[in-house]
C-alpha cells in the first residue's frame, strides 16, 4: 500500500505478514479462541433443548420425531463435541469469576482460590444431583 503526500514522493507503509493461525502457537491465546468458539456450542445446546421442549409439548409423534433426529450419528457427534466445549466454557468461567470478584472480609481481600472452591463444589453437587435424577429416579 502506498500513499502520496507530494508529487513525486510516496510513502510505503510496513505491513508484516501475519500467519492465519498465529493464535495457535501460544497456549493462552489458543485457550482464549477455543473459549470464544465454545459460545457457539452453548447456543447449539440451548436450541437443541428448546426444540426438545417444543417436541414434548406437541405430543408423542413430535417427540418421537425428535428422538429419531437426536439418534442420528451426526447429531450425536455434534452433541459430544458440544459437551466438551460447554465443559470448557464452564470451567474457564468458573476460573475467571474469582479473579474478577473482590470480596473483603474484615478489611482484607479473600484470596481468589478460596472463592473458587465453593463455585466448583457447587458445580459438583448440582451435577451429582442431576446425574442421580436422570439415572436413578
Amino acid at each position: 500500500m502506498t500513499t502520496s503526500t507530494e508529487p513525486g514522493f510516496e510513502v510505503r507503509l510496513y505491513r508484516p505478514k501475519v500467519p492465519r493461525f498465529w493464535w495457535a502457537r501460544r497456549p493462552s491465546y489458543l485457550l482464549f479462541i477455543l473459549r470464544e468458539l465454545s459460545s457457539l456450542f452453548v447456543a447449539w445446546f440451548v436450541a437443541f433443548l428448546l426444540v426438545l421442549v417444543y417436541a414434548v409439548g406437541q405430543g408423542a409423534a413430535a417427540y418421537q420425531d425428535f428422538l429419531d433426529f437426536a439418534a442420528n450419528p451426526f447429531v450425536i457427534a455434534v452433541n459430544v463435541v458440544a459437551l466438551a466445549f460447554v465443559v470448557l466454557h464452564a470451567v474457564t468461567f468458573f476460573q475467571a469469576a474469582p479473579q474478577t470478584t473482590v470480596v473483603r472480609l474484615r478489611g482484607r481481600r479473600v484470596p481468589p482460590a478460596l472463592l473458587a472452591v465453593p463455585i466448583f463444589g457447587g458445580w459438583v453437587v448440582v451435577s451429582a444431583f442431576l446425574i442421580w435424577l436422570v439415572v436413578l429416579a
